[in-house]
């Protein structure tokens, strides 16, 4: 315990010198110190439990160092590094150290678990613990105030760690996927630092290199059993029923493929992924191709049988030409529905502002092409075979047909609107509402069927905005009013307020002199200003003066003495 003090003592000024600030930013060589710590402190003998000591008595120096105590020895107080106390280097620090404490610890519970096997859910926790303090580690160092290198360093510390406890809970893809990410970082990173940094890159890229070969081979075996699982399913599986008629199925490959086809559609549900959707689409249309192709030469050897026999009944569709014709349905609606996946993108890309602008973005033509690639799709369905008397599956093609052409239509209008031709535009945008009203009319008796299609009520809100645009683009547009009727640009002196009833194209509104209001103001005539006169004096009633009156005449000449002597008073 003394000596592993000593070294300490010993390394802390190298480390200090590897967390300086740099001057980009904060900065932590993460690989470094970390490989560092572990070689000098028992892991060079595999002593996980010396580690996690060192690991800990770590954590309490840096915390004194940096006033960041958890309370006192009577009481705890959490606190959590925060990206807004994020002044120090050493707070990133203080995150790694209890992300390897807590791997060390992990680590020292599988040793043991070997013996003692109830350790192993103590081991689990604690490399998820792990996990998630690089996780918390990672989210600190996207703060713009760290550098691009301890970002990096930190996403593939964090790819390893959770990499390690997939590969414990032996959730192989998933553990192959993080070691793949923590290997390409470090890949990265060795080609572009020196060479003393780049031999520990490529220390821990050979580490992991045996993790991803041992998943790589535990997937293989995975994927080998599933294979054979379908396979004797696929030797049970006798039938498919399909449109209320049930066909036998003895095609191995047909067997095969049906079997897959729920799981192939579950994982492009799942997909989030544009890249990965549009691979597992291409996957799937393949295979579908390669069954139809099967059941196709067995069409021409029935074919050439019922050729040699006398017996033939054209009027009914055999059980493979149905067979034939349902994975058809499923070749074709596989393609709907993987272009309409591509639309959808492509049109949420073009609402996007696009930020270069020497950058090609999306066009509505893009989008007219695959809708005709939907159409012309729907059109085969209709064709299929066996299915010419089914009424409902006619209704619902045709009524698919109605939606992806109204669809179409409003794509063709944006086009025209970025040419400015104004009234083709706005009569596609009629031709987009009429469809849209056949599609409400008709599809009220197959509701449930076609919940898979676009909203429509979404694409008649869109109309009606953009119609709205388009009439307001139309007015301003000063290039376009010589071609507009005219009946319409009848010229007067009215202003604008005075004929605010009449519709009119007037191009002098958008000139520099409009004729809004009449200014200034033509003289009105107002009442005069009423006269007042003081005539409140004749309507007055005053008090009675009588009784005074008549005490000043009584009084004589005593009232007149005793008032100059003062006696009255």
């Amino acid at each position: 315990m003394a000596a592993d003090k000593q070294n300490e003592a010993k390394v802390s000024p190298v480390d200090e010198n590897k967390e300086n600030l740099p001057d980009g930013g904060l900065g932590l060589e993460i690989l470094q110190i970390i490989k560092e710590s572990q070689q000098q402190h028992g892991l060079r003998h595999g002593d996980y439990q010396r580690y996690r000591g060192y690991c800990s008595r770590r954590l309490r120096r840096l915390r004194k160092t940096l006033g960041f105590k958890m309370g006192n020895r009577h009481k705890y107080i959490g606190k959590k590094v925060t990206v807004e106390i994020l002044s120090d280097n050493r707070y990133l620090l203080l995150v790694l150290m209890e992300a390897e404490r807590a791997w060390s610890y992990a680590m020292q519970l599988k040793q043991e678990a070997n013996t003692e096997p109830r350790k192993r859910f103590h081991l689990l926790a604690r490399l998820r613990k792990a996990a998630k303090h690089s996780e918390k580690l990672e989210k600190l160092c996207e703060s713009p105030r760290v550098d691009a290198k301890t970002k990096l360093e930190a996403q593939a510390y964090t790819a390893y760690l959770s990499g390690m406890v997939e590969f414990e809970l032996q959730e192989w893809k998933r553990a192959m996927e993080a070691f793949n990410k923590c290997k390409t970082i470090y890949e990265k990173l060795a080609s572009a630092f020196t060479e003393e940094l780049a031999v520990l890159y490529r220390q821990r890229v050979d580490e992991i290199s045996p993790n991803i070969r041992y998943c790589a081979y535990n997937i293989g075996i995975l994927l080998d059993i599933i294979d054979s699982f379908r396979t004797k399913q696929a030797a049970t599986m006798s039938e498919v029923e399909w449109r209320g008629r049930t066909v036998p199925v003895k095609i191995d490959k047909a067997r095969v493929f049906l079997l897959g086809l729920a799981d192939n559609e579950a994982a492009i549900a799942q997909a989030t992924n544009e890249e990965t959707k549009e691979h597992l689409y291409e996957t799937l249309l393949a295979e579908c191709r390669d069954t139809i192709q099967a059941v196709r030469e067995e069409l021409k050897s029935e074919a050439k049988q019922r050729e040699r026999s006398s017996d033939t009944d054209s009027g009914k569709v055999s059980n493979l030409q149905f067979l034939h014709s349902y994975l058809t349905y499923i070749k074709l609606c596989t393609l709907v529905k993987r272009n309409e996946s591509m639309a959808q993108t492509l049109h949420a890309k073009l609402k996007e502002t696009q930020s270069d602008e020497n950058k090609r973005g999306p066009r509505p033509q893009d989008l007219i092409r695959l809708y005709d690639i939907i159409l012309q799709s729907l059109a085969e369905l209709s064709t299929l075979q066996g299915l010419e008397d089914d009424h409902t599956f006619q209704k619902e093609v045709s009524l698919k047909m109605l939606v992806y052409k109204a669809y179409r239509c409003f794509f063709i209008a944006q086009s025209y609107v970025l040419v400015k031709k104004w009234s083709e535009a706005l009569v596609l945008y009629e031709r987009v509402l009429k469809y849209a009203k056949e599609v409400q009319s008709k599809a009220k008796s197959l509701n449930n069927r076609l919940k898979d299609l676009p909203d429509i009520q979404e694409l008649i809100a869109e109309v009606n905005a953009e119609k709205y645009s388009l009439q307001a683009a139309a007015i301003l547009d000063t290039d376009e009013t010589a071609e507009v009727p005219s009946q319409q640009l009848v010229k007067d002196n009215m202003p604008l307020c005075d004929r605010l009833e009449a519709f009119r194209l007037d191009p002098s509104l958008v000139g520099k002199q409009p004729n809004l209001v009449q200014f200034p103001p033509d003289f009105q005539p107002i009442p005069c200003k009423p006269l007042f006169f003081d005539l409140a004096l004749n309507h007055v009633t005053f008090p009675p003066l009588d009784e005074k009156v008549e005490q000043k005449g009584k009084g004589g000449l005593t009232g007149y003495i005793k008032g100059i002597f003062g006696f009255g008073s």
